[in-house]
């Protein structure tokens, strides 16, 4: 199956060799987001602001796909420190509504990119 290549310069660029995003069929696979801006500056602040722009970096790249935060199946949240779950999930959920909110998983890990504290992925169907 063909798949196309998902990139817009509302989001950071990749930092390596992947993409912000691959279509195949009429599936988006996202890949992880951190913290940084469009001009590829990590934002200063908090988890809570931290978390905003991952999320922000999200539905700029699904924008680019035709699709929103409403055609997300499925998160992949990656943190440094699961102390901070309760502050991701609040923000997390002014972005999602509970009743229709995607499958997910929020892991711990050691070390996220550049590290940041939060990195975010997903695949949308639209």
């Amino acid at each position: 199956m063909p798949h196309q290549i998902i990139l817009t310069d509302q989001a950071p660029a990749p930092i390596g060799p992947y993409s912000q995003a691959v279509k195949a069929g009429n599936t988006v696979y996202v890949s992880g987001q951190i913290p940084f801006s469009a001009a590829g500056e990590l934002v200063p602040g908090d988890i809570t602001a931290q978390t905003h722009q991952v999320l922000k970096n999200l539905m700029a790249i699904l924008a680019a796909a035709g699709l929103t935060l409403a055609d997300v199946v499925k998160c992949s949240i990656f943190v440094k420190d699961l102390g901070d779950f309760a502050t991701i999930n609040q923000v997390y959920g002014s972005y999602f509504d509970e009743a229709t909110a995607p499958a997910r998983e929020t892991v711990e890990v050691a070390r996220l990119p550049r590290d940041v504290q939060v990195e975010i992925s997903c695949i949308a169907v639209g």
